[in-house]
């Protein structure tokens, strides 16, 4: 018998084999204690919940009531999509570039591990390249090397690295398991940045095409994917041959993994970039100033939801779904018709003051030290001041720097102190408008200003002004209640007896109808009926059908002397509109989480202050602003919107012409706004040019007009009032005295002071 010999190379084949076994051991024991975080010497990982619910920061949205986006609340600019909203060519650029074995890894693609291990131990760690999609998600999604997530080893160079990298080797196996290929997709693409404050693969279409990531082309898909190896190296936007080199590499690869053929490639190659780069943020979209003012709500809201429910929701990075009452479409209407009236304005105020300074006295006299005493408020002159003195803050505020302003044609750029760029924007004429809906007190469009890139300030519900003669409507109807007067009565144009008459009127001693009264805006009447009923009562039915501001109980209360914001005043006329029934604004329906669970749902409030016969009965008065000769809104007939149409309307001009207003309401519609200067002493010269029949009603009859041409908006149409079943009127329903002659107005606030 033959005895076999030991090989030569037995014992070195069994001490590899040992030695195999124990680095498999060992590197076991090395995943499990990354996992594990053994003696916290690799820092945490996230847990099973945070797996199983993934959360990345998702900007909340604005959404209006006829489904188009108003605007988002974000730290990071991203909306997540699905699968299905991508087009096929963007998910082929992306697999072709960034993980090719997409669809066969389980999450580690064993040669781009390789290569990983093969940089590290060379000292070469570029050369590792190629993360898997799956490990940039673990990677952006879970924050894996973050300062939360780090241990004692991860600060000792190459050992770090690999404790990083295997983190992520870890979470994208149990990824793997957990998701479909296509949702591990959309995670990745829902979260990766674009640069430009772009975050997601929606938002970046959105901001550097204008389009849906479905309608994407081929070579705006390239550009996209290309971004994301280095969104800074490769922006559009400064870098441009940068981008266009990535987008090409982006496109060979395409054609290497059969995506593309070479003959398209070389018709794309040296093809324009054709971007239309619009970024989404605070200054964009519809209704700017309805945002911001609904931010402040919306933030009240969610510190009581948080506290009630116990959780952490934030507006700027919860992707709330906040569905508002706003009409994209009456929105639109009316910054259209606001900006086109306002130019208008604009253009003539700058005429009529030119050569002048418009910050004057009743008698025209420029007030002296007006822009210094504004710059003396300024919180950047107190600061300078207090840090280098007086007179160098001075010399500050003097100096001339280049910068962009605001114009009616578009941003221009000028050489300017930050004094000469008070004085420039002290010029300019300011507008609040808003709309409700008296049927349910939806609010339907709301413009805060003429800019809100430039014009912060909101003068729809921020903003109060003195709102003179729309505030006689709370007089008639005190007297109405009170049964001191009835619609039918007549009133003599005469003075008051007492202490106190309305500056400036000039008596006629007519015997006018209530209707024509208030429907020429008879100062003295007003005066008349507010001595019957006494100031405190027309002070409580303001309150009542929905005036909050303080209210001077005072006989001028009648010319409106109590500042009010347009908020208050559309509301408040709303009463009148809605058959007596004060109805709270409402301005969101409801509010979703990011998984469209609905956290809550809003409804209207409403209480009735006046009979539905004395709301019409108020109505009826209000028509002979429009319908009657005298009225103060005939104006509204220029328009077109008075045919088969019936609208009650009420103008309003305060002392030195420095606010106009103007309130028209529909069966369907109650608008009111209000336009002026930022401060009181700015204001135009005349009253011809300054009352609310010409400075601010022509905005309203814009407005319409275009509401009632958009076949869309036939919610709003034309229609008569809804008269109430019991309703009856036998009085006089014409503007004439009682032998049939025409009366002409006489003096009201659109012809003489209010007050």
């Amino acid at each position: 018998m033959i005895e076999l010999q030991p090989g030569k190379y037995r014992h070195t084949i069994v001490r590899l084999w040992k030695i195999s076994g124990a680095c498999i051991v060992l590197f076991v024991f090395f995943i499990v204690a990354v996992r594990v975080n053994l003696l916290w010497l690799f820092g945490g990982m996230p847990d099973l919940v945070m797996l199983e619910n993934p959360q990345s920061e998702l900007a909340s949205e604005l959404i209006s009531e006829d489904g188009k986006l108003l605007g988002k609340y974000y730290s990071e600019n991203r909306i997540r999509i699905g699968f299905d909203q991508l087009s096929p060519v963007l998910v082929n650029a992306l697999i072709a570039t960034e993980d090719a074995r997409f669809s066969d890894h389980s999450g580690i693609d064993g040669r781009s591990m390789l290569r990983v291990v093969k940089g590290i131990f060379t000292g070469n760690s570029s050369s590792g390249g190629g993360s898997t999609i799956t490990q940039q998600v673990a990677k952006n999604l879970f924050e894996t090397r973050s300062r939360k997530y780090r241990g004692i080893l991860q600060k000792v160079p190459v050992v770090g690295t690999v404790v990083m990298k295997t983190k992520e080797w870890i979470l994208a196996v149990i990824l793997e398991r957990k998701y479909t290929k296509r949702e591990i997709m959309m995670m990745y693409l829902n979260t990766v940045s674009f640069g430009n404050n772009t975050y997601g693969i929606k938002v970046a279409s959105k901001s550097y095409f204008g389009k849906d990531p479905l309608e994407l082309t081929v070579s705006e898909a390239a550009l996209l994917v290309g971004m994301l190896q280095n969104p800074s190296l490769h922006n559009p936007l400064r870098r441009p041959a940068n981008a266009t080199r990535r987008r090409n590499v982006v496109m060979a690869q395409m054609v290497r993994y059969n995506y593309l053929t070479a003959g398209e490639f070389n018709e794309l190659k040296d093809k324009p970039l054709n971007l239309r780069f619009k970024l989404d943020g605070p200054n964009a979209g519809l209704a700017p100033y309805f945002q911001e003012s609904m931010r402040g709500y919306l933030q009240a809201w969610l510190k009581l939801y948080n506290e009630e429910n116990d959780t952490d929701l934030d507006l700027k990075t919860s992707g709330l779904r906040i569905y508002t009452t706003i009409d994209s479409r009456l929105q639109q209407q009316m910054e259209v018709a606001l900006n086109d009236h306002m130019r208008e304005q604009q253009r003539l105020f700058d005429a009529h003051w030119k050569g002048r300074n418009p910050w004057a006295y009743p008698d025209g006299r420029e007030v002296p030290g007006f822009i210094e005493k504004a710059v003396k408020s300024l919180p950047q002159f107190i600061a300078l001041k207090k840090d280098v003195g007086e007179a160098e803050a001075w010399k500050a505020m003097r100096k001339p720097y280049k910068m962009k302003v605001f114009s009616y044609d578009g941003e221009k750029e000028m050489l300017l102190s930050p004094m000469d760029s008070i004085r420039y924007y002290k010029r300019f004429l300011h507008a609040g408008m808003m709309s409700m809906d008296p049927r349910n007190g939806h609010v339907k469009a709301w413009v805060g200003g003429v800019n809100f890139k430039y014009f912060k300030y909101d003068h729809v519900k921020q903003g109060r002004r003195q709102p003179g003669s729309t505030f006689k409507p709370f007089v008639y109807v005190s007297a109405l209640q009170k049964n001191f007067l009835t619609p039918c009565d007549r009133i003599t144009d005469q003075p008051v007896e007492g202490n106190w008459n309305p500056p400036s009127s000039q008596y006629t001693y007519q015997s006018l109808t209530l209707r024509q009264a208030l429907g020429q805006s008879v100062n003295s009447i007003s005066a008349n009926i507010i001595q019957m009923v006494k100031p405190a009562t027309v002070a409580d039915y303001a309150h009542k059908l929905g005036i909050t501001s303080q209210l001077d109980e005072v006989p001028s209360l009648c010319l409106g002397i109590s500042s009010v914001s347009v908020y208050e005043m559309v509301n408040a006329y709303c009463s009148f509109a809605n058959g007596g029934y004060r109805t709270e604004p409402l301005s969101i329906l409801r509010i979703e989480d990011r998984n469209g669970h609905v956290l809550q749902q809003f409804h209207q409030k409403q209480n009735q202050e006046l009979s539905d016969v004395m709301a019409y009965n108020m109505l009826y008065l209000m028509r002979g602003a429009v319908e009657d000769p005298g009225g103060t809104a005939g104006r509204l007939r220029s328009y077109g919107v008075t045919e088969g149409n019936q609208i009650a309307a009420k103008t309003g001009t305060t002392q030195n012409h420095s606010d106009a207003w103007f309130m028209g309401m529909t069966q369907n519609l109650v608008s009111g706004i209000w336009v002026g200067g930022e401060d009181m002493q700015i204001h135009f010269r005349t009253m011809a040019l300054g009352q609310g029949g010409h400075a601010a009603l022509p905005a309203w009859g814009l407005y319409m007009k275009k509401v009632y041409a958009d076949h869309t908006l036939e919610h709003y149409k034309k229609a008569p009032f809804n008269k109430p079943a019991n309703f009856t009127l036998t009085c006089q329903e014409t503007a004439t005295d009682t032998t049939g002659n025409y009366i002409p107005p006489a003096l009201s606030d659109d012809e003489g002071v209010s007050f």
